[in-house]
């Protein structure tokens, strides 16, 4: 029988601290105190010597006698050798096995020491025995878990997006139509105060959560289609998500009053002082819905008017024969007492999120991380070319129905898309100053004077009550635009010269021709990427309805007294073809998220293409080869019987 390895159990692993060994133990340095910086076992008769000066000194004084010439025999049994002050090596230290279960040490003051630093020599040598073994202690019932293994400072608590909001949380009055919130919590107006106090929604829309994975490619070839190529682009998608939540917010708590009707009115209005320079009356704007037809429409309101005269009301009729895109429809205009007080109601189309020149590029914003104004940037001159073109286009269609506009200001024009505008509010004068009777002509040479000052204001940068001097204005427009544009203002603002004894709009859209073209020019390219947007949806489409049928016929509980008509014929067909587009896993048995995959096998499907496929049952036990052409056949086929038994029921799809 051959020897065992080891002679001796004693040369084994051992637990704990090492056993007593003779009186030349205690010379030797304990290697708890090397590991651990301290020995448990130090009191309960531990052999070995556990000062680490007198360790030192002592196999400094050994190495000595080695160097005399006294050769001292190896022993399996001796300590490794552990210098006081480590010098800069390439051998890495040898640690003994029990190291494997030490705890990891984290030094609790380091400076910041590059790869580069030479150690200092002069230093004290580290003390591991200062040190406290680490113990570690989690108390999970005391502790509160950051979300995402993220801490939060301050013990704020962290927002949960999916968490019910809590309305009582918050009682400043809030404005979501407002750029700055923060202003409307410090000096709330009386108006709001009394008239429309509400909470604000702790909770916003997370546009973010519907972005895709990874950036858009653009250099792609035609074969190479990417599923971001069959959905709305990113910040259109975003820009009418932003639309279609200010179109049906609602403020719960709200006092204003419920018009005939017209219900959950919201304020609209940005800043709340109560201003009468324009028509006269205080102005207020809301959004309401309709008990009518339930559309959203947009209320005008006119604090204090007295209505005198029953035709000045009806000349609104008028203007609803305007059709025209740079003009806000009106439908109706009624008065009420549900303010409190007798109010002038216009009822017109609403845009949402939409602003005004003014506050587009008049008024300063709060600029970002401080409390200061920053004033808005001057406007090009192609913007205010396009501008110009719009305005005509608008005063063509309200001069060409008898009719004046009568209100062109910079507060009263809306900016409802890139570069789009519209005219807003024209028809308050002609109920206001009904009694005030103009010739039609005198109004409409007035609308040319109003139009040249608007352009002014925008060209200067200037808000119309602070337009003071014309001339001044002109000679500061005329150093940043070019000639054409200095002329095309000063024809607007100077009245008709003999012998004509009146301008004309056409005679206006004549001179600005070029520049006409060229805005329809853009319009066109606008048109261009939006039917382009719109076709991408067209496919969604296509692919919903497919969705919708697979769906009704798939997994259906019982159809004409049978629990296992989805589950036979060819409706098992059709519960593999579900598996393989949405339910496919890889090697490891994970689910496979791929949206070109899935995109493919619906076009493929709704084409009828005659590629083949194998479709296998869940137990691998069941496989057959069909093409997308019988696949289809077979669901057109399965959802005919579901359409003629719900005729029979008399309802239908």
């Amino acid at each position: 029988m051959t020897a065992p390895r080891y002679q001796t159990a004693e040369l084994r692993r051992q637990v704990g601290s090492p056993r007593p060994r003779p009186r030349e133990n205690k010379d030797t340095l304990c290697r708890n105190i090397l590991i651990y910086g301290h020995c448990r076992y130090e009191d309960q008769g531990c052999a070995f010597m556990h000062d680490q000066t007198k360790g030192n000194s002592s196999q400094a004084s050994s190495s000595q006698q080695d160097n005399g010439g006294t050769k001292k025999t190896l022993n399996v049994e001796s300590p490794s050798f552990t210098p006081s002050i480590l010098q800069p090596v390439q051998k890495k230290p040898t640690f003994s096995s029990q190291a494997v279960t030490a705890p990891s040490f984290t030094p609790r003051g380091l400076g910041a020491a590059t790869p580069s630093t030479i150690p200092d020599t002069e230093a004290p040598a580290f003390n591991p025995a200062s040190i406290r073994e680490f113990t570690p202690s989690f108390d999970l019932s005391s502790t509160t878990a950051a979300t995402n293994g993220t801490s939060h400072d301050g013990g704020a608590l962290s927002y949960d997006p999916f968490g019910l909001p809590n309305q009582s949380m918050v009682t400043t009055p809030y404005n979501p139509y407002a750029e700055d919130h923060g202003a409307m919590s410090s000096a709330a107006s009386t108006y709001f105060a009394a008239q429309n106090a509400y909470a604000a929604p702790s909770q916003p829309l997370q546009y973010h959560l519907y972005a895709p994975v990874g950036p858009y490619r653009e250099d792609v070839m035609p074969y190479n289609r990417l599923s971001h190529d069959f959905f709305i682009s990113e910040t259109m998608r975003e820009d009418m998500q932003k639309q279609s939540e200010a179109t049906w917010q609602v403020m719960p708590g709200s006092q204003l009053p419920h018009l005939d009707n017209y219900h959950s009115l919201v304020a609209l209005d940005t800043t709340h002082r109560k201003n009468a320079g324009i028509f006269g009356y205080p102005s207020w704007v809301y959004k309401a819905t309709s008990s009518k037809d339930g559309k959203i429409y947009c209320l005008r309101r006119l604090e204090g008017f007295r209505l005198t005269n029953e035709h000045a009301i009806r000349s609104v009729k008028e203007w609803r024969r305007i059709n025209n895109c740079h003009v806000v429809s009106i439908h109706d205009a009624f008065t009420t007492r549900a303010f409190g007080d007798s109010s002038l109601i216009i009822v017109q189309d609403y845009h949402p999120l939409s602003k005004t020149l003014a506050e587009t590029h008049l008024v300063p914003s709060v600029a970002h991380g401080s409390n200061r104004l920053q004033p808005k940037p001057p406007i090009t001159e192609a913007v205010l070319w396009g501008y110009i073109t719009q305005i005509a286009s608008a005063l063509k269609a309200i001069h060409g129905n008898n009719l004046s506009a009568r209100c062109l200001d910079v507060s009263k024009i809306i900016l409802t898309d890139k570069n789009r505008i519209r005219l807003t509010a024209c028809s308050i004068i002609d109920v206001t100053q009904y009694d005030v009777k103009r010739p039609m002509q005198e109004l409409q040479q007035e609308d040319f004077l109003h139009f040249g000052r608007t352009l002014l204001c925008l060209a200067t940068n200037t808000l119309p009550m602070q337009m003071t001097n014309m001339n001044a204005a002109m000679e500061q427009m005329s150093r940043s635009y070019s000639t054409e544009m200095k002329d095309t203002i000063a024809w607007l603002l100077t009245p008709a010269q003999p012998p004509a004894q009146q301008k004309t709009i056409d005679e206006f859209i004549q001179g600005i021709a070029t520049h006409i073209t060229t805005t329809m020019d853009q319009q066109g390219h606008y048109h261009d990427a939006i039917r382009s947007e719109l076709f991408r949806e067209l496919e969604n489409s296509r692919l919903l309805r497919l969705m919708m049928k697979l769906g009704t016929i798939n997994e259906r509980p019982e159809y004409d007294n049978d629990r296992a008509w989805s589950e036979i014929g060819e409706r098992y067909m059709l519960k593999l073809f579900r598996d393989y587009v949405f339910h496919q896993v890889d090697n490891n048995g994970n689910p496979v998220i791929d949206p070109g995959h899935m995109i493919r096998c619906l076009n493929k499907l709704d084409a009828g293409s005659e590629e083949n496929i194998c479709l296998t049952s869940r137990d691998e036990q069941t496989s057959i080869i069909v093409s997308y052409k019988e696949v289809k056949k077979q669901v057109l086929s399965a959802f005919g019987d579901l359409l003629k038994g719900s005729s029979k029921t008399g309802r239908s799809f």
